[in-house]
């Protein structure tokens, strides 16, 4: 009896492991995986993302090693980090989770992963006073304990992936809104309480900043999951707009301008002028574009929250 040749066997999908796969840039990235052929799996502490193979695995007190070699990815996405609004920026759990991700690196390079994503955030750079961050020239700054251990989990991995042969990129996260984000956050709050028709206070809103879908986010991910560029990339849309005209435009959609209280709010002084990314690598390099710009997202938050809301009314 013949043997089947190799080129007559099935070919077996690409495979990702995602960490923080059920959160809210975690679920448009396992969608956005999926539908780019990938088997994913996704470890998560509870819950079961969309789409994909979930496993309860707390990677803060689990053996990585043996996680990844049940699943045997091809790559790993890196998303797990406890991030509660008002409390990750001190938070000594960003220490754990630096050791954590310090072992599931190393279970990463030993069990053969091929490629692994990280991902960081825009407040590891020294903001310039009115100009994009741009990945190797923009000068790093440590502010808070939350973006310092980002920043010095990147430069260990660096390393030890470069001496390791295992392909390396590490994903600057900029300012991501969207369904299924935490209420306390800007754009949340605001479309919330429009939605519940009550004042919606807010600062001046002077500050610039760089908005993008968490549905692009999540699919620029992906992207560079299944892709090979190496090295520091900026998720972000690329467009500066101040907090006052996202205020504004939510408000002018909820079709409640009444409500929108501009400088309610005192301004806080440790917040920077201006954090927006230049987009050259993402877009040149990693082959990536947005598909929502900003008044397409708004209009999906203002009736994410407005169809909450009539649901919490009616129960």
């Amino acid at each position: 009896m013949s043997l089947p040749s190799t080129m007559d066997l099935p070919r077996r999908r690409p495979r990702a492991l995602v960490t923080g796969g059920s959160g809210f840039v975690g679920r448009p990235t396992v969608i956005a995986l999926v539908e780019r052929g990938w088997e994913v799996h996704v470890a998560t502490g509870g819950g079961v993302a969309p789409q994909a193979t979930a496993h309860r695995f707390d990677l803060l007190r689990e053996d990585a090693g043996e996680l990844v070699r049940a699943i045997a990815p091809d790559a790993i996405l890196h998303l797990a980090w406890r991030v509660e609004p008002g409390k990750f920026w001190t938070d000594p759990a960003n220490l754990d989770w630096v050791a954590a991700s310090l072992r599931l690196a190393r279970a990463a390079a030993e069990g053969g992963v091929r490629r692994f994503v990280g991902v960081g955030t825009c407040y590891e750079y020294d903001w310039p006073a009115d100009a994009p961050c741009v990945e190797g020239v923009t000068p790093l700054a440590a502010h808070t304990l939350y973006d310092t251990t980002k920043a010095a989990l990147a430069a260990i991995l660096r390393r030890y992936f470069a001496d390791a042969g295992v392909g390396f990129a590490w994903a600057r996260l900029f300012y991501l809104f969207g369904p299924g984000e935490d209420a306390r956050r800007f754009v949340p709050s605001v479309a919330r309480a429009l939605a519940r028709g009550e004042p919606a206070r807010c600062t001046r809103g002077v500050a610039v900043r760089d908005f993008l879908d968490v549905r692009d986010a999540g699919a620029a991910l992906a992207k560079l999951v299944a892709g090979d560029f190496c090295g520091d990339v900026n998720i972000g849309s690329g467009v500066a707009a101040r907090l006052s005209d996202i205020a504004e435009r939510l408000a002018a959609l909820a079709g409640r301008r009444d409500l929108l209280q501009l400088g309610a709010l005192p301004d806080r002084s440790d917040e920077p002028p201006t954090v927006v990314a230049d987009t050259r690598i993402l877009r040149e390099e990693v082959g990536f574009r947005p598909r929502f710009d900003l008044d397409t997202g708004l209009v999906a938050a203002v009736d994410y929250w407005r169809e909450r809301e009539a649901d919490h009314d009616t129960h």
